[in-house]
């Protein structure tokens, strides 16, 4: 976790695999904002999903940071080979950041930030593109 240019590899069962990706994301900001990718070189199958589960508490709130999901979305787009849209979507992300436009996750680490719904985190990206 503190010297990750040691490792090009980590091999481990899945329960310790979810404990180190989740220790992972915890540096990133959680896992409301790291992608998944399961992909099979081999075939060229792939499948991009947010990390986290569900969070029923917060289902119909407009709240959660989708960051997950949308970068999850960035890889697809990478992995298909379409890096324009893919970059489009990294620097809207990082221009909402570095402007402090964030969901209530992300507020909550920074000083100064405009506390965005999920929806109007989706629009300030969608405007930064």
């Amino acid at each position: 976790l503190t010297r990750p240019e040691d490792f090009d590899i980590i091999v481990t069962t899945n329960l310790n695999g979810q404990y180190l990706s989740d220790a992972l994301s915890a540096q990133v900001g959680g896992t409301g904002i790291s992608p998944g990718a399961n992909i099979n070189y081999v075939s060229g199958h792939a499948v991009f999903e947010a990390t986290h589960g569900t969070a029923p508490k917060y289902a119909e709130t407009d709240k959660v940071n989708p960051g997950s999901m949308i970068l999850s979305g960035e890889m697809m787009l990478r992995f298909m080979g379409w890096t324009e849209a893919a970059d489009l979507i990294i620097g809207a992300m990082e221009t909402c950041i570095r402007q402090r436009l964030v969901t209530y996750d992300f507020a909550r680490q920074m000083e100064d930030a405009t506390v965005l719904k999920c929806s109007e985190f989706g629009d300030a990206l969608i405007e930064r593109m």
